[in-house]
């Protein structure tokens, strides 16, 4: 287990006795966590209008804890039964009766902006999945598995922008499933040294790419052409989801807008990696951040003056 989690686990989990904090202490907490670990925030932070900044420290919190009692505590039975703690933390929060400093500042949060339960519980279907299955058969069970893990994020976003409806919804989901595949795709290396495979077995055995050069790490013809394939779904579910930053209020768009364009820009790394995933993870620079942001905010800047 994570040392850091460790800890927090043990201070917060369910074997532990605490005092339930205040609302603001519950916040502070979330916000804490999330400025600690979330990569993004040192930009998305800056250009989300200030009063919903706390918000998304919330969710962030509720996912990162989620996201950690599944993967950093040993997986199995234990993460499972772990989960089912945090669901019955979760369901306390919606009865009324929060406990633990992330449901009591998540209490605020979705009485605030009308946040039904099933995103947030879709989200530990996935947690729960990523405990019982480590490959995927099909591109189609892999779309299911994003329908859970990736799409209502995307949902919450919305709620949180009092802008959430079916048509942006699905947008939404375009955008988020894109997202999820571009962090697949930038991590297959990774993935494979926990057990888990996300490329679809139909798609390695359409180009050729034998269970053997998988178990190998081999960076071949076939797999490149794979990978290839992979990233133009990808790269396809972003052009889908590129009219949701024109359908958001001009206080968000520019924050949706670098989400869409920094996925994006992964799949444009792992392009001019030449697709081979196995040698190096592609990441964007920081200096490609910022290029982002710049183009982004120069698009933006000119829409509104014309």
């Amino acid at each position: 287990m994570h040392r850091s989690f460790s800890a927090e686990l043990a201070r917060f989990g369910p074997d532990s006795h605490y005092t339930v904090p205040s609302p603001a202490r519950a916040r502070r907490y979330c916000s804490q966590l999330a400025l600690r670990h979330y990569e993004n925030f040192s930009v998305a932070s800056l250009l989300l209008p200030r009063p919903l900044i706390p918000h998304f420290h919330v969710i962030y919190a509720y996912c990162r804890w989620s996201d950690d009692l599944g993967d950093e505590t040993g997986g199995g039975d234990h993460a499972l039964g772990l989960l089912r703690w945090w669901r019955g933390e979760l369901l306390r929060c919606y009865e009324g009766a929060p406990r633990h400093p992330v449901m009591v500042a998540l209490r605020e949060t979705v009485q605030r902006f009308h946040i039904p339960p099933q995103p947030f519980l879709d989200l530990l279907t996935a947690f729960e999945q990523d405990q019982r299955v480590k490959r995927y058969a099909t591109y189609e069970q892999l779309l299911d598995y994003c329908h859970h893990s990736a799409n209502p994020v995307g949902h919450l976003v919305l709620y949180l922008c009092r802008s959430f409806d079916a048509s942006r919804a699905a947008f939404s989901d375009h955008v988020c499933t894109g997202l999820q595949l571009a962090n697949f795709w930038q991590d297959v290396a990774r993935d494979f040294d926990i057990g888990r495979v996300y490329l679809p077995d139909e798609d390695r055995r359409r180009f050729g790419y034998s269970d053997a050069d998988l178990e190998a790490r081999r960076f071949t013809p076939a797999f490149a052409e794979l990978m290839r394939f992979e990233v133009e779904r990808a790269r396809e579910l972003f052009q889908r989801g590129l009219p949701l930053v024109e359908r958001m209020s001009a206080s968000v768009r520019l924050d949706i807008e670098l989400f869409i364009r920094g996925g994006q820009g992964i799949l444009r790394k792992i392009e001019q990696a030449g697709y081979n995933v196995w040698n190096a993870r592609p990441v964007l620079t920081k200096w490609e951040k910022a290029s982002l942001l710049a183009s982004a905010w120069w698009r933006h800047t000119c829409a509104d003056l014309l």
